[in-house]
């Protein structure tokens, strides 16, 4: 029977001298799918099934043993052995190189079904193709008056949001009329939990009469919010901490009608001794018209760039600086003298300093990482946080979004942990060390 060795690359054989494929093509949609890699592997197998058959018909004496032996083989067997030899297959880097640049091959392959269509059509389609540029401008209009509904319930909003606001920094104390909150028939307490929760109320009355003072209006509730939310505690670091347990409020604020569209996030603070800043803002400017060069990829308003803005720190409490210490030795010398260097380090202040868009608008990759997951954080403060920031606080709004996964994207997320918890448990696994430098700090 023929090895592995000797399979893998006649198949790799086979792969490479496989016709080109094109999108649109029945045989492009059966091995653009997981079936039709799976397709490919299979006929590898039969390839290497042939071959071993072939080579057994060579030596006369075995045939009659071959031939009892295939009658008493079921078609399960077979796929058994079939299936096998694929998974064999597919550990192999070699054969999974080469399906990959075989598939890459066929994104943006043209199908060549517009090529063959009559000329009378063609120009039928283009007209069609026109229609869809004008509905694309239709629909940026659209998203214009959207806009200036945001902008008008804002206003509404507003007077809701600074109450919150003087609530959170103890600026107004809630009658007991706003205080009392009605359960839904879920949320209700059993008779023995009441008798718990009136035990533990009377022991925090306890410690609250010891205090020499009452904490005032909701303690650390920004903060709390951000380790809440895994997109933002991402971005927290230990030191940021004690910084944003001065935060009392953060509010969206939209482009007046004749200016570009925009939004600005304004975080405010109360006094503290790492800044003098009393508010910090970040600004993110919107497109909401089709692009002249590509207008079917449209799909609403898209943000294009953000700027931030300069925080004063106070002598010493920079938090996106760090100090470190080096040796050099001279060359010539053999001296060896320590030197003192400042860098960049990582804080969620660093939000407030994003990579500079060139005119040109071209970016290297690592800019566009960081921009592309500051517009998705933008985004998220201003359209859940803010709106919702109470339910955050609680951590009912976690729940909800929980809710948003479903099953098969909670499977994947197991899978992936469990392959982390392999390369955990993996004694030559050694972790990567992170490639990418944070973004360089401009901030004084």
């Amino acid at each position: 029977m023929a090895s592995e060795s000797q399979q893998l690359p006649a198949c790799m054989d086979q792969l490479s001298r496989a016709p080109a494929l094109r999108w649109g093509d029945s045989r492009t949609k059966a091995a653009c799918g997981p079936s039709g890699v799976e397709r490919t592997l299979l006929d590898c197998t039969k390839m290497a099934d042939m071959d071993n058959k072939d080579q057994t018909e060579l030596d006369p004496a075995d045939v009659e043993d071959v031939e009892d032996v295939d009658d008493e083989e079921t078609g399960e067997d077979v796929n058994t052995k079939a299936c096998q030899l694929t998974v064999q297959m597919m550990r192999n880097p070699q054969v999974l190189a080469a399906l990959q640049e075989r598939l890459d091959g066929l994104v943006g392959s043209p199908s060549g079904y517009m090529e063959s269509l009559p000329k009378v059509v063609k120009r039928r389609v283009n007209a069609l193709k026109n229609l869809q540029v004008k509905c694309a401008h239709i629909e940026a209009k659209f998203y214009e008056e959207v806009h200036e509904l945001e902008r008008k319930y804002a206003a509404l909003y507003q007077p809701l949001f600074e109450k919150r606001s003087d609530i959170i920094k103890a600026a107004y104390e809630p009658t007991d009329e706003e205080c009392e909150w009605k359960a839904d028939e879920e949320e209700e307490l059993t008779v023995s939990k009441q008798e718990d929760m009136k035990e533990k109320a009377k022991v925090e009355e306890e410690k609250k009469d010891e205090e020499k003072e009452d904490p005032r209006g909701v303690p650390d509730f920004w903060l709390t919010v951000f380790k809440n939310v895994d997109l933002l505690s991402d971005m927290l670091q230990e030191h940021d901490e004690p910084i944003l347990k001065h935060l009392q409020d953060i509010k969206v604020k939209f482009s007046d009608p004749d200016q570009p569209m925009s939004f600005t996030l304004e975080f405010y603070f109360e006094p503290n001794d790492f800044f003098t800043n009393r508010m910090l803002t970040k600004t993110y400017k919107m497109r909401s018209e089709p692009d002249e060069a590509d207008p079917f990829s449209f799909d609403g308003p898209e943000i294009m760039g953000c700027t931030g803005c300069q925080i004063d720190w106070t002598k010493g409490k920079n938090v996106t600086l760090k100090t470190i210490k080096k040796k050099q030795k001279h060359k010539g010398r053999g001296t060896v003298r320590t030197v003192t260097k400042t860098v960049p380090n990582d804080s969620f202040f660093n939000f407030f300093s994003p990579p500079e868009v060139p005119e040109n608008g071209e970016l290297d990759e690592d800019s566009e990482a960081v921009l592309a997951a500051d517009f998705e954080i933008g985004h998220f403060i201003r359209e859940r946080i803010v709106p919702r920031a109470v339910l955050y606080f609680t951590g009912e709004a976690i729940e909800d979004d929980d809710d948003d996964y479903d099953e098969e994207g909670e499977e994947a997320d197991d899978e992936e942990g469990e392959e982390e918890a392999d390369e955990e448990n993996d004694p030559d696994y050694e972790p990567k060390k992170d490639t990418n430098p944070p973004a360089e700090c401009n901030q004084q």
